[in-house]
């Protein structure tokens, strides 16, 4: 890729570097002893929370030649001490230095981590309770001698907290998983919805084929009345619970509205101290930024951004993350707040879009004389369809032939357009792409169905909602050059709304005046007269500028001054397309950003934004298609809340899923139209691909042998049905095998019936070899052996009691028959 420092050299071992390989994306480093270590990729994802880390992505994407080539995160566990996080901070800089300038710089906390980095573990991440002795024992597959439960949040970016195993550590809005090494079973509050199910069951699998290679059986529970095989289990290790679950816990997510405050800040020294001035707030432009100067940028509060100009000082670059903690301490923010460093040049998208525009030719970017290049080419419908990357540049869905209807529509057809759309959505089955078109921002695609013809008419509407008699003198302004871009658009009729490089066609009583002014070019000559003949007939004159009859000015009010100037298109050769997950939070929108997105970033239960600048798409799953109506409503305050004070005319296109087209797939890097063929509901995943989960059902039939703990509510089980549960898991494939209570002679067989409670021990002559018949009152037949004191049983046995139960039961039950107990 052109531009990207070379990744192949090994780094100054001098400096603690370790390798890096140009062909992954993703390496992952934990900093342990003060040095950095590689994390293996089957566990990335997994954080200990007295660790700091190093993450690094190199795109390999050739999108990414329009943006930074690299993210360079340090991460920082809540119980990470001082010294790690400031050899964390060192790494990056030297990293940085290695790298070079190209490279966006991410401080990340633990639960509060930025989109970027989030994005990088589709799976979610993992945080792990407590350090970790070797980076080699990250996460070991296979490994089944455990418990712990996992509280699990997030909505498309999913997260897992290692809590107290406690009835006391649930609530009714979150998931929580019950990990017991063979068996893991999600519990889902009855307040979550089917999205979080669903994502929640995901980031399960994913546990079960990393760390279990598969093996691993899962058992959901939906609804605590219907599991109650898994719930036994659950209370085995817990407790019964005792009174109601707490309230869901309040959501912190960040709405649009809060994001939309930006403020800049010139940071500079004077006389030995630093000097932080505001600068400006929204909307912000670009050419505030001087690249011999250094820039604090403040969303909100929600996130900091450093800018770094291409001539700043070395040692102000050193001191980036230094002075934007020094900000974060002096603003009062919390200290968790994302720190975000970018250079000149190589500025992040999100960092981007927070201004009124940006271009990407004044910084030297060659991309955009490509990218405009190709604009230029008339499109064709054969490569429209099979290359959908030029369609979504070219913002053309095809060559736009066909039948139009509606090109006379009245008022009142107008008015009815919202139910004719979606009468006519439901005649074709839902598979209609509805686009929300304002006057004045019409994409190409609408203007080439009118073939340049499209004429807009200034209202004239009286009191009483009837259209008036049009006025004697009307002018009209004709842009463009070709059918893709030519609109006519009524204006005022006087002489100041006349432009030099554009054309004006004023039509009067007697004759209608075709005025070209001097800028114009030939091709925006032979558009307008194809588009003026749908206002008015053959009885037109010439006119150029400068060249005026008297009767034109007449019909004007007589001359004025007006621009000479050629109206520059907006630049947007520096925005790149953002992807948002949508959700609302307290009436406000809420967004989730995919950073180097793909298709597997849309599944049936969302609601997604896409963001091009130039048109806004909201993609709607099929499970959410019922949102319809509060989608547009969120695209439009997308755009009212957006920082860099984005046009509401900004067209809005509602795609459903299954019915996208090339100007929407063309934004993503592959596309597979078959990919949702067979796509499973979450119900049908629970019901079907989870099996008959046999290992829960043994263990649940298993359960039955002995009696369940009854202790407090926010009390976990006590020590032997711990031990007992954890019995069998371990790497030998051992099934779970509970056993009696030490110490308690009375046992519950589903077997048989109850029998008296026998205190103390029994001789082993009447036990051992004994008929049922024969056996002392109160003995249950099926663990004679558990009625031998201690010194017998481990005398006859050769092991303890705890050992013995903790085998499979098939070992048990032969060793019980070579030795007269069974």
């Amino acid at each position: 890729m052109k531009g990207r420092p070379d990744l192949t050299h090994r780094m100054d071992v001098n400096k603690g570097l370790p390798a890096i390989e140009s062909r992954r994306d993703l390496h992952v480093w934990i900093i342990e002893n003060l040095r950095m270590a590689p994390v293996p990729e089957k566990a990335y994802g997994n954080f200990f929370e007295e660790h700091c880390y190093i993450v690094l992505h190199v795109s390999q994407s050739l999108k990414a030649t329009q943006g930074a080539c690299s993210d360079l995160h340090y991460w920082t566990g809540k119980e990470a001490g001082a010294e790690a996080q400031d050899a964390a901070e060192a790494f990056v800089q030297q990293l940085q230095e290695t790298l070079g300038g190209a490279t966006v710089q991410h401080r990340e906390a633990q639960g509060h981590e930025s989109d970027c980095f989030r994005s990088y573990f589709r799976s979610g991440i993992i945080y792990r309770r407590g350090g970790l002795a070797s980076a080699l024992t990250h996460v070991e597959t296979n490994l089944y001698n455990i418990q712990r439960l996992l509280h699990v949040q997030g909505r498309k970016h999913v997260s897992a907290a290692e809590v107290e195993l406690s009835w006391s550590s649930f609530n009714k809005g979150d998931i929580f998983l019950l990990d017991l090494g063979k068996v893991m079973i999600q519990w889902n509050g009855p307040e979550t919805s089917i999205p979080e199910k669903a994502r929640g069951l995901a980031l399960t699998c994913s546990l079960r084929d990393r760390e279990r290679g598969g093996r691993a059986q899962i058992g959901v529970v939906d609804d605590e009345v219907e599991a109650t095989d898994l719930m036994r289990i659950m209370e085995a290790v817990l407790g019964c619970r005792v009174g109601n679950l707490p309230a869901t816990r309040p959501d912190k997510s960040v709405n649009q509205l809060q994001k939309a405050s930006v403020r800049l800040y010139h940071v500079c020294e004077k006389d030995e101290d630093l000097v932080i001035q505001e600068l400006a707030t929204c909307p912000l432009t670009q050419d505030l930024l001087r690249e011999e100067d250094y820039y604090i940028l403040d969303q909100g509060g929600f996130k900091i951004y450093v800018w770094q100009g291409r001539l700043s000082s070395l040692q102000e670059k050193k001191a980036a993350f230094s002075r934007a903690l020094g900000f974060i301490q002096a603003k009062g923010y919390p200290t968790y707040t994302n720190v975000e460093v970018v250079n000149d040049g190589a500025e992040s998208a999100s960092f981007k879009q927070l201004f009124q525009s940006w271009s990407t030719k004044q910084r030297g970017n060659k991309n955009f004389g490509r990218l405009s290049k190709s604009i230029q080419v008339r499109p064709d419908v054969g490569k429209l369809q099979s290359q959908p990357e030029l369609a979504a540049q070219l913002r053309m869905v095809d060559d736009a032939s066909g039948k139009v209807e509606g090109h006379r529509a009245t008022t009142r057809d107008v008015k009815a357009l919202n139910c004719n759309a979606e009468e006519l959505d439901l005649v074709y089955r839902g598979a209609l792409v509805q686009e929300h078109v304002t006057m004045g921002s019409e994409p190409p695609h609408f203007l080439a169905i009118f073939q340049g013809q499209l004429v807009v008419f200034q209202g004239h509407t009286g009191h009483d909602a009837k259209e008036q008699p049009a006025p004697a003198t009307r002018l009209f302004h004709v842009q463009g050059t070709e059918s893709c871009n030519t609109r006519t658009v009524e204006v005022p009729a006087r002489a100041s709304a006349l432009n030099s490089h554009d054309i004006f066609l004023l039509v009067t009583a007697s004759v209608c005046y075709l005025w070209f002014g001097k800028g114009c070019s030939g091709d925006q000559r032979e558009m307008a007269r194809t588009a003026v003949s749908a206002v008015s007939g053959e009885n037109k004159e010439t006119v150029l500028e400068g060249q005026e009859p008297p009767g034109f000015w007449e019909a004007l009010g007589g001359p004025a001054p007006y621009p000479g100037n050629k109206r520059l298109p907006e630049d947007v050769s520096g925005f790149q397309p953002r992807l948002f997950e949508c959700s609302s939070h307290a009436g406000h929108l809420v967004l989730t950003e995919m950073v180097f997105f793909s298709q597997e970033d849309l599944d049936k239960y969302d609601i997604m934004l896409l963001d091009t600048w130039q048109e806004i798409f909201l993609w709607l799953g099929e499970a959410a298609s019922k949102w319809k109506e509060e989608a547009v409503d969120w695209g439009q305050e997308y755009l009212k809340t957006h920082p860099a004070g984005r046009s509401p005319a900004t067209p809005i296109v509602v795609i459903k899923q299954g019915h996208e087209p090339p100007t929407f797939t063309g934004w993503f890097l592959a596309w597979d139209p078959y990919k949702w063929t067979n796509d499973q509901s979450y119900k049908e995943v629970v019901d079907g691909s989870l099996g008959a989960m046999p290992a829960i059902c043994e263990i649940t039939a298993e359960l039955n042998d002995f009696q369940l703990p009854r202790g407090p509510s926010n009390g976990g089980a006590d020590p032997l049905t711990l031990q007992t549960l954890k019995g069998s898991q371990d790497g030998s494939g051992n099934e779970l095998q509970p056993g009696p209570k030490a110490g308690d002679a009375s046992t519950n067989s589903h077997h048989s019936s109850p029998r008296p409670t026998i205190n103390g021990s029994l001789p082993r002559e009447r036990l051992m070899h004994r008929a049922v018949e024969d056996l002392p009152e109160g003995v249950d037949p099926a663990r004679k052996e558990f009625y031998l004191s201690d010194s017998d049983f481990q005398e006859i046995f050769g092991k303890s009691k705890e050992e013995f139960y903790s085998m499979a039961k098939w070992r048990q039950q032969q060793e019980k028959q070579q030795l007269g107990f069974f």
